[in-house]
């Protein structure tokens, strides 16, 4: 091989790990960040970044039996979906696969709308957000189709609507990380408001997918500190954790 062919090799070589660099670093960022530059996009006023505004309550509050989806007599709680026709094959493969690693590690099961009074519509409405917990009627999850097509962040937005919030707002939270005031734009600071939450006996999860980044919402250096430890990481970006599993299983009394 001459040197003209070895540098054209050494060229594409270069050209194909800079695309693998740029896909890696697609791949890398965690579900917050995700969901967090999907929402830049819509107009919806928002609360923590993906939270719906309540409609019929003045605070987020959940946890109550009237907001909890309801158990059919076959131990199983049965919630009803539609999806919006405007998904294509990948993304309804992604959507299905987020809602099984509920079915097969929980009592939750979405099921098909077949006139029932209370249930989801999944729909691209200009970004990923929910409400928390149940709302009576049609409730709607935004899963756009640019942006929040990934399994962590659509199983981020059914625990929203499961009743759950994001971990670094819970009630404890300041035993477990720091939140940097000084790095976040004043009228983002509700964004990081404490909830009177019911943390049903289960310790605080970094790697909860409920769990923001350390840069959410931050304006150069980071806004969320773990501690003791601050190197710990979070953020995550693959889905549920074992603690969020075990929290489902608890809020909705699931057995064996």
């Amino acid at each position: 091989m001459d040197h003209r062919s070895v540098l054209t090799v050494l060229l594409l070589f270069q050209g194909l790990t800079q695309v693998s660099m740029a896909e890696d670093k697609q791949v890398e960022k965690d579900i917050s960040t995700r969901i967090l530059e999907a929402n830049k996009r819509m107009s919806h006023l928002l609360m923590e970044g993906d939270v719906a505004l309540p409609k019929t309550r003045n605070a987020m509050k959940c946890f109550t039996r009237r907001c909890k989806w309801p158990k059919s007599t076959s131990g199983l709680v049965e919630i009803p979906f539609k999806i919006e026709p405007v998904y294509k094959s990948f993304a309804l493969r992604t959507i299905q696969d987020a809602m099984n690693a509920f079915h097969t590690q929980t009592c939750i099961r979405f099921v098909p709308y077949a006139g029932q009074t209370n249930y989801l519509i999944i729909q691209s409405n200009g970004g990923c957000w929910s409400d928390i917990g149940m709302q009576r009627g049609a409730q709607y999850v935004s899963i756009d189709i640019s942006g929040c097509i990934s399994e962590g962040v659509i199983q981020h937005e059914l625990l929203h609507a499961l009743g759950f919030y994001h971990e670094h707002t819970r009630s404890d939270r300041d035993k477990y990380v720091t939140i940097n005031f000084q790095n976040i734009d004043r009228d983002n600071y509700k964004n990081f408001d404490k909830q009177d939450t019911n943390n049903l006996d289960t310790p605080y999860d970094y790697s909860s997918v409920m769990h923001y980044g350390r840069r959410a919402f931050a304006q150069g250096k980071d806004s969320i500190i773990p501690i003791p430890d601050a190197s710990v990481p979070i953020g995550q970006r693959q889905g549920m954790s074992r603690i969020d599993i075990q929290r489902i299983n608890k809020l909705y009394e699931c057995r064996g």
